[in-house]
């Protein structure tokens, strides 16, 4: 059998190389200034670039983990919130109740009466079948 992918180092990862800070940006820039391959005057607007650009690949690679989630979950079964969500609401129309319930709020969850032990049930009462009496010979005498 493979083994298990870890798949929270492989996000960090991917976060990591997708997420710029600002403070990076910065350092990025005055390196290029540096090396003369960006102008001090555009400095500014290139780190604000990039900082964004940085947002909108995170944002991305967010979505495609969250929509592959969701799609393995729904493969193996696993009943979502909208789906627990569109059943309650089902469950309210069939037995004809109204929600008390918010909007983001927990339902209310109703104590189960208490279980009463079992009837006894009576052993039922066995009668010995009677065998007929041993039929007497007569000897001669």
């Amino acid at each position: 059998m493979a083994p298990v992918p870890d798949w929270k180092r492989a996000l960090d990862t991917g976060a990591h190389f997708t997420e710029v800070r600002r403070s990076q940006a910065r350092k990025l820039a005055s390196d290029l200034v540096s090396q003369g391959q960006l102008a001090r005057n555009q400095m500014s607007a290139y780190v604000d670039d990039l900082v964004e650009r940085s947002k909108r690949t995170s944002e991305q690679l967010r979505t495609i983990v969250r929509g592959e989630v969701e799609r393995q979950l729904g493969v193996i079964g696993v009943a979502t919130k909208r789906d627990l969500d569109a059943l309650e609401r089902r469950l309210r129309v069939a037995n004809g109740a109204k929600s008390t319930r918010g909007p983001g709020t927990k339902p209310v969850v109703k104590k189960a009466a208490a279980k009463r032990a079992p009837a006894k049930k009576k052993a039922a009462s066995k009668t010995a079948a009677k065998k007929p009496a041993a039929k007497r010979t007569r000897t001669a005498s």
